[in-house]
């Protein structure tokens, strides 16, 4: 058989070559440290844009903060006073998880309720700030508060009606690791980054210890993301980077007793105490904060679950009586330069750093941080449109569309 390029000079031949199409290339590998929600979610964003993708957690997945929380799909209406940029974040997640992952919330709105004269003259500026987050709300009078929670304090004076929602803690970050899993990333469980691996100030990829298997090794990688929630700062030490997270503990308790049907919150700026949310025959009620310097050994104060209950006693008054099931601390992985400021004072917005940007840059490593168990799904969009702009990868997000599998999924080997 004749070739085409018999047909044309040989000086020719050189030009026909330059025009052809060029060989498959692999697609680019991206190792995700932190194996809680927002590294579920980046790991089932970045699969959807044809990225290969391994994600390494030291332990189980779910099994640091994002195992923890209380089980919240914020509305928003919680940072409508103080925090109006997360209070945006959080309503437009809160309507994009229910969408892509339905079954996974008991749609059971809040309350959030003014007991005293000082709570309720707030009413004004608590219903402003939801207004412009876009924040639906209704306001209602006691007796109606009180035909909808019959529990709570008889002595209410007014309260006001949010699509909050309830959540198990696990289940919907399952829905992402199953997703992700089975659209090709690979999820390596019980293996821990001891070192990132550099070439000058380029990462390389990362130094894993495989506690199952008792042996070290290496994974090449053109990015590594640093996802590792409260731990974030430490494994930003190991590319030789600092980030700003504040890792914040808060306690919380959970009580025998289904002891209100809805999310129940506190009208006031947000303290201890002042949150009671059911999760299926328990009530779960939070919480507290104080800054911890190494969010592997949060304490659980006997003070601070005293107080808690007291607290949230005051919104539902039989919980005074109730038995306590268990209580326990979760770390939050909090934006901010620990030391200066409180807890309660702190932003709930997330960020996404580029270590490549800082004064002494180091190329290939990405990091997010901050964001609240609602906000995942962002997270995990703001940090992959980061990757692919590095990687040079046209391709939008399609995770506000893709229904995620069921979260039984992930255990269907």
């Amino acid at each position: 058989m004749v070739s085409p390029l018999d047909r044309v000079s040989p000086g020719a031949r050189a030009e026909f070559r330059e025009a052809a199409p060029p060989a498959p290339r692999d697609p680019p590998h991206v190792v995700i440290i932190g194996g809680g929600g927002t590294g579920a979610a980046v790991a089932h964003d970045l699969v959807l844009r044809g990225l290969r993708v391994t994600l390494v957690e030291r332990g189980e997945v779910t099994s640091g903060t994002t195992g923890r929380h209380h089980g919240l799909l914020h509305s928003g209406a919680r940072y409508a006073m103080t925090d109006r940029a997360s209070a945006i974040e959080c309503i437009g997640e809160n309507k994009i998880l229910r969408r892509i992952a339905p079954g996974s919330f008991e749609e059971n709105d809040g309350l959030f309720v003014a007991l005293t004269d000082e709570d309720a003259d707030l009413e004004r500026q608590f219903l402003e700030g939801c207004w412009q987050c876009a924040v639906p709300t209704r306001r209602i009078d006691r007796a109606h508060a009180l035909r909808l929670e019959p529990g709570l304090n008889p002595d209410l004076r007014l309260a006001v009606q949010v699509p909050d929602a309830t959540m198990d803690a696990m289940r919907l970050p399952l829905r992402f690791f199953a997703t992700a899993r089975r659209n090709g990333a690979e999820i390596l469980t019980f293996t821990e980054v001891t070192a990132v691996t550099t070439a000058g100030r380029s990462v390389r990829g990362v130094a894993v210890r495989d506690h199952a298997a008792g042996r070290d090794y290496e994974i090449g990688a053109d990015i590594v993301i640093n996802a590792a929630g409260p731990w974030a700062g430490k494994v930003a030490a190991l590319a030789g980077v600092t980030v700003p997270v504040a890792p914040t503990a808060g306690v919380m308790v959970a009580v025998r007793g289904r002891h209100c049907n809805m999310v129940v919150n506190r009208l006031h700026a947000p303290g201890d105490g002042d949150i009671a949310l059911p999760q299926r025959g328990m009530t779960v009620l939070g919480t507290s904060s104080w800054p911890v310097n190494d969010p592997d050994d949060p304490d659980v104060p006997a003070d601070h679950v005293e107080n808690v209950v007291r607290e949230t006693s005051n919104l539902l008054p039989a919980l005074r009586g109730a038995e306590i099931r268990a209580s326990w601390s979760a770390t939050r992985p909090l934006i901010g330069k620990n030391g200066t400021q409180s807890g309660r004072g702190m932003a709930r917005e997330f960020r996404c750093f580029d270590h490549a940007l800082d004064d002494s840059p180091t190329e290939g490593f990405v990091t997010i941080a901050g964001g609240k168990a609602t906000t995942l799904r962002a997270m995990a969009e703001i940090t992959a449109n980061v990757v692919c702009g590095k990687l040079g990868i046209d391709r939008p997000c399609e995770t506000s569309d893709v229904t995620l599998l069921p979260h039984a999924a992930w255990y269907a080997r």
